[in-house]
């Protein structure tokens, strides 16, 4: 199954992705499930399949406004430099005992078609295409062994990086959270719909042109390892957001560099799952 969460004549929703429509959830669920996130803390999918099975949806996809997927998550952890040629690229050739962990706030994030926002202040707005996985319940130090039980689904995430300010300190919290500089979607498609996870393939387009393209396979940390790390440390709750690191072929690593500017367009592809696509725009 595909979960979005959308805008549509103002109000925010949440709704089952059919074909080209989307049934509206929002409305069908109830109050005791008024998001999304709602929805995986109550174990609330399985109360959704028989929408699926009807054939009639409340919306076009053309109709609606796309949200993050999860627009209200208690957490939203990044594991940075996951990737083996991508940690070649940043000049780290040692191989990491431990994930490279960051946040993300909710307001750094924006949804499939809206505006990323390059901000004023900076000249060096990076594209990293990622793959995000949602928690879909709640769990403290999660064996690895059971790691992809408490994983709902994934989705595409793409991590813009404000380089000159994540480089100011050793922490990089002020270059990943410009309000609107990440784009998250478009929709989170569960994880019985994805039969092999590491076989993911993951293509970043800047303006039409291929920048990145690999597999989940060569990532340092795999998906189970990141979430038994990270639930070693916190309770991971449904609806917390994991974007699990960028292949190589960052704009800054590039002769010359090449960087996101207001008029561009960016996507992010995951065979299987989606296309989140984002026009670039300043504030």
């Amino acid at each position: 199954m595909r979960f979005v969460t959308f805008e549509h004549k103002g109000n925010l929703r949440y709704g089952l992705v059919e074909g080209l429509g989307v049934v509206d959830l929002t409305a069908r669920m109830g109050s005791d499930f008024p998001h999304l996130r709602a929805l995986l803390a109550q174990n609330g999918l399985a109360k959704v399949e028989r929408f699926a099975q009807r054939g009639r949806t409340d919306f076009a996809l053309t109709d609606i406004s796309y949200r993050p997927v999860i627009p209200n998550p208690d957490k939203i952890f990044a594991v940075g430099i996951n990737y083996r040629a991508h940690a070649a690229e940043f000049g780290r050739e040692e191989t990491p005992p431990y994930p490279t962990l960051f946040v993300r706030f909710p307001s750094s994030q924006v949804g499939h078609g809206q505006p990323m926002i390059k901000p004023r202040e900076s000249e060096k707005f990076d594209f990293e295409g990622e793959i995000a996985i949602v928690i879909g319940k709640a769990g403290r130090r999660i064996p690895r062994e059971r790691a992809f039980d408490y994983i709902a689904g994934f989705s595409c995430y793409n991590d813009g990086s404000v380089r000159d300010y994540q480089r100011h300190t050793s922490q990089w919290t002020a270059g990943k959270n410009f309000v609107g500089s990440g784009a998250f979607g478009p929709w989170l498609v569960t994880r019985d719909e994805v039969p092999d996870p590491s076989a993911l393939e993951i293509t970043t387009r800047l303006n039409g042109v291929q920048m990145q393209r690999s597999t989940a396979d060569k990532m340092i940390f795999p998906f189970d390892a990141i979430v038994a790390y990270c639930s070693i440390f916190t309770e991971l709750l449904p609806g917390d957001v994991i974007t699990t690191g960028t292949p190589e072929g960052v704009g800054f690593a590039r002769q010359p560099p090449v960087f996101m500017k207001p008029g561009d367009s960016i996507e992010v592809e995951i065979g299987g799952v989606g296309l989140l696509q984002n026009p670039v725009s300043e504030g």
